[in-house]
């Protein structure tokens, strides 16, 4: 058993779809399970549908981007407008209106992972339509029916035990089947989702869960480089990383895996490639145990739109453990991501991801009992191997705010 990862990029339009059934075509579709992202920015549209749902209580306009989104690529893949597709698609859009219209909660969390799962509903339900319609047989799974989890709505765990019962009880692996990435449900049998880019993770999780033989993410970048080339200019393709350097390289924000996908993986050995799906021959990178990275090259990592936090006490005592301990129990109470922290005597500075909106909050909350100074809107630079030309090339033109360094890791804060 394979399981093969695809992301919204690799799906974006009808042409995305049809490389997908030319990718399965060259690698085989036998023993294969495929889990599916939304198609391109569907999640970005849905997210946009949520914000208008909860202003207005009301069917937003803006949900008709989305619908009329998918149908344009239905009707580049389906000539023929009676196809069972546009019944099912249209189904699923129905499904969500009602939802709409008799919702009675406004919990921001609770809702959005409501309205934003049904981009993977669709998104696999037209794939798996074309594949059958090319003599493709694929077996549709709606991911609610096999991973569980609590309700942490947005960021949900997952429920290990049930979610391996189920999985290893209702998936018949001899076929090809396709679920959704991203998508849970909890014991109340509501929607859930994993967090941003969690699809990755699903694909973990079934592959733990099927003892499966590896996992293949299919990108449109050769592998996993070295830099996100969004950002540098000059990148490498990393052959081979062990499960220890790319869960490093996933803690400090390495977009390329998602940083719960590694650990599932690790703990069964079970080997995670990352490769083109605009070039399946090429050989990727393979995560696996052994060798650290190689070749061992400077990593670059960026984070952006990061929150740089500077406590001290108001009467100039010591930052103590009782102090520091309080400060995390907020940091975990507003669902702030801790990426870098620096302390001395008398003062306490933090790098957070302000990614729930919770930071007005903290701030007063803080301010009862510190002093505190904060910049929003920073970077947060990691340099993984670094020497001493990487750093330079790094620090070039840009005002530092803090600077961290050990062993293997540089870490830079820096205004935009």
């Amino acid at each position: 058993m394979k399981v093969y990862k695809f992301g919204g990029a690799s799906v974006k339009d009808a042409e995305g779809v049809k490389n997908l059934i030319k990718v399965l075509t060259e690698t085989g579709t036998a023993n294969k399970l495929i889990v599916v992202s939304a198609m391109g920015k569907t999640t970005n549209a849905l997210e946009v549908v949520v914000r208008d749902y909860l202003r207005t209580n009301e069917v937003p306009s803006s949900l008709k981007e989305v619908t009329e989104y998918h149908r344009s690529i239905m009707e580049e893949l389906f000539p023929h407008p009676e196809s069972a597709v546009f019944f099912k698609t249209e189904s699923l859009f129905t499904e969500l209106e009602n939802f709409l219209e008799h919702n009675k909660s406004n919990q921001y969390d609770f809702v959005y992972d409501q309205i934003v799962s049904y981009g993977e509903f669709v998104s696999t339900t037209i794939i798996s339509e074309y594949l059958t319609s090319q003599n493709i047989p694929a077996h549709w799974l709606d991911a609610r029916n096999f991973i569980k989890t609590d309700s942490t709505y947005r960021d949900a765990q997952v429920n290990w035990d049930k979610t391996q019962e189920l999985i290893q009880k209702n998936t018949d692996i001899s076929k090809l089947n396709i679920i959704q990435g991203f998508i849970g449900s909890d014991p109340n049998n509501f929607t859930t989702t994993l967090g941003r880019e969690g699809s990755d993770y699903s694909a973990a999780i079934m592959a733990y869960c099927l003892n499966a033989e590896n996992v293949t993410i299919w990108k449109d970048v050769p592998g996993v480089l070295n830099a996100d080339p969004r950002y540098f200019r000059k990148t490498e393709l990393l052959n081979q990383i062990s499960y220890e350097e790319a869960i490093e390289l996933a803690f400090y924000g390495a977009s390329v895996i998602h940083p719960k996908t590694l650990q599932p993986l690790q703990r069964k050995e079970i080997p995670l490639y990352v490769r083109s799906f605009l070039d399946p021959s090429g050989e990727g990178t393979a995560v696996t145990r052994g060798k650290t990275i190689f070749p061992e090259v400077p990593c670059f990592i960026v984070k952006k739109d990061q929150v740089l936090i500077s406590l001290s006490s108001l009467d100039f005592s010591f930052m103590v453990e009782e102090n520091i301990s309080d400060i995390f129990r907020l940091f975990h109470q507003y669902q702030m991501k801790v990426d870098l922290i620096q302390n001395s005597a008398i003062s306490f500075r933090v790098c957070v991801d302000n990614k729930f909106n919770q930071l007005e909050k903290l701030i007063q909350h803080l301010k009862a009992r510190f002093k505190v100074d904060y910049k929003t809107g920073v970077s947060l630079y990691t340099i993984r191997h670094f020497n001493e030309e990487a750093i330079q090339t790094l620090e070039k033109d840009k005002n530092i705010l803090l600077k961290q360094l050990t062993q293997n890791t540089i870490q830079l804060v820096a205004e935009n």
